[in-house]
């Protein structure tokens, strides 16, 4: 039998963005709060040795460790799903702060469009825009509801930026300036505007400037050091949860943070959660936390598994298209891309920060007619100068050639005279896209695994060979001696890094029948637990997720103190 502990106002499982902002929220209000996590505890001065490729970003320390948990995996449901035994498509992070850690900082807002994108789609172009089994649904949510929870984000986070003229209205600036603009920055901006186009620099939580938040929170400029993905900041400059919500969380005395202790089951009487099991790995007990809330706000994929392996909510059934744990399970529609080999010019690649560039949404959203093509949405279109470090970079123009005296002499003479514009495109949700339990495969603790059936769509192929092309216009508008353009999309493979931008599987929505969760990302069948997190994503954007995360959370948070007042279901 499990070990009982004393009764706390809020239990939260994942100690991420989510899980912090949560945390800190609620524990600055008064409520004590009890925060699980099932990895070991990070502070920025672990990584003052931290500018090791290998270590980090080569052989993966900052993640969870696949042998004890991972995923299974298979395109349609006529394949038998194998688990992903190595880190390939996407990185699940692990310890305190979580992905948080070891993201670029791309902070960019959705658009207006996403919140209400089968009602927008719907209204330009009718019904028959939308493919049959594309499962499109509004968020239950308008921009005008979520914008001050962007703000607040940004805020806490310092994000530098300018304003993006192709965006929803904003409530203020953003807190910092721009970051630097390179030569390769100023390239791409002059390149886009001569095609009519209307360029940006990134938001970036990589501080341009020495900054301090509402909370008191003061953190110095990002050194441009090149280290941001995968790694973390040994200088505090990348906007993270280990310096920023969890220490304010700390600091109130009513917050406590319990590592290694990785949450199974959540406990319940089918209408209302009592508290969380979890083992402390340290030393194998069986620990019961009761809660008058439970906050789950560990990974996309993790949430989704404790909801299932907890028998809460409906499971996704993609035969009848009933039920909603599990549904609408979406990534992100990477592959269009233009290299462009400049033979006379250098640029200084190997510097750079995670959100250093600049970017275009003339392409994204409904942000241009979509009438005559045969995809919805879009993408971002970017050029990021994150830093080129040596291992993982080596551009030459016969990419499939990497032997001989001519690849050599290709690698010394383009290390520095290659720019790349990358897109990260919107993913649409499908009726045969989902996440379940595997029925074969278990974990450490012998539950079974997450199973995810994934492929892209002729939706992604479209969408990819449109905004593929427009990134070879740009790049030809650079004044590129030689262009690479990437935009043809085969089956989704689960093997080479895409992207860590897996969403849905416990949506929000505007009625329990299609979504698990309402807009105080409040479980419709369980008022007491709250589920922010990628995993809300009724679809994915054209961007990075992360300042919507951060946006859900803030207004989790603020659910979550209503529940504690008032009980009851909140919408």
């Amino acid at each position: 039998m499990a070990k009982e502990l004393p009764k706390t106002d809020v239990v939260i499982v994942g100690l991420g963005w989510t899980g912090g902002i949560i945390a800190a929220e609620l524990a600055k209000k008064g409520y004590k709060v009890v925060g699980l996590e099932r990895g070991k505890e990070r502070k920025t001065e672990d990584f003052l040795m931290g500018h090791d490729e290998l270590r980090y970003a080569s052989r993966f320390e900052l993640m969870q460790d696949l042998s004890k948990e991972t995923i299974t995996f298979r395109n349609n449901t006529k394949m038998r799903a194998l688990p992903m035994r190595q880190y390939g498509s996407f990185l699940l992070g692990d310890g305190v702060g979580g992905a948080g850690t070891h993201w670029n900082g791309m902070t960019v807002r959705f658009l207006p469009y996403d919140f209400e994108i089968k009602t927008k789609t719907i209204e330009r172009y009718g019904k028959d825009k939308i493919p049959a089994d594309m499962t499109l649904q509004d968020w239950g949510i308008t921009w005008d509801v979520i914008e001050p929870y962007f703000d607040k984000f940004e805020q806490m986070c310092g994000i530098s930026g300018e304003e993006n003229p192709l965006h929803g209205k904003r409530s203020n600036p953003y807190p910092t300036p721009p970051m630097k603009s390179t030569p390769a920055i100023n390239l791409f901006m002059e390149g886009s505007k001569s095609l009519g186009l209307h360029p940006y620099r990134l938001p970036s939580a990589n501080l341009s400037e020495n900054y301090k938040n509402p909370d008191g929170v003061e953190r110095a400029a990002c050194q441009y050091c090149g280290f941001c993905e995968r790694f973390g900041c040994e200088f505090g400059s990348k906007a993270d949860p280990i310096v920023t919500v969890i220490p304010v969380a700390k600091q109130t005395g009513n917050f406590e943070l319990r590592t290694n202790a990785n949450v199974t089951k959540i406990i319940h009487d089918g209408k209302k959660a009592t508290g969380v099991i979890y083992i402390d790995t340290n030393t194998g007990e069986e620990i019961f936390q009761p809660a008058e809330v439970v906050s789950v706000t560990s990974y996309v994929l993790n949430n989704v598994k404790l909801l299932l392996i907890s028998q809460m909510g409906t499971p996704y059934n993609p035969d009848t298209g009933r039920g909603v744990v599990g549904k609408n399970y979406a990534y992100q529609t990477m592959g269009a891309s233009a290299v462009g080999f400049f033979e006379n010019r250098e640029f200084n690649t190997y510097a750079g920060a995670g959100a250093l560039g600049a970017a275009l949404d003339d392409f994204n959203g409904d942000n241009f007619d979509h009438s005559d093509l045969e995809f919805i949405h879009g993408g971002i279109i970017s050029l990021s100068q994150t830093g080129k470090r040596p291992i993982a970079n080596n551009t030459t123009k016969d990419a499939e050639r990497n032997w001989g005296k001519d690849f050599k002499q290709q690698s010394v003479k383009y290390a520095n005279r290659t720019l790349n514009i990358g897109s990260q495109g919107a993913s649409m949700p499908y009726r045969h896209h989902f996440l379940d339990l595997d029925p074969t495969y278990k974990d450490a603790f012998g539950n079974p695994l997450l199973r995810i059936t994934f492929d892209f769509e002729e939706q992604d192929r479209k969408l990819i060979e449109f905004t593929g092309t427009q990134a070879g216009k740009i790049m030809e508008a650079m004044g590129a001696d030689h262009v690479i353009t990437s935009n043809k999309r085969g089956p989704y493979n689960i093997v080479p890094y895409q992207s860590t931008h897996n969403t849905g599987g416990a949506i929000m929505g505007a009625e329990p029948e299609t979504s698990v969760l309402n807009n105080y990302l409040q479980m419709w069948d369980f008022h007491n637990v709250f589920i922010p997190g990628a995993s809300a994503f009724p679809h994915n954007s054209g961007y990075n997720p992360t300042a919507t995360v951060g946006a859900l959370a803030y207004r989790a948070a603020e659910g979550i103190e209503k529940y504690l007042q008032q009980g009851g279901l909140l919408v």
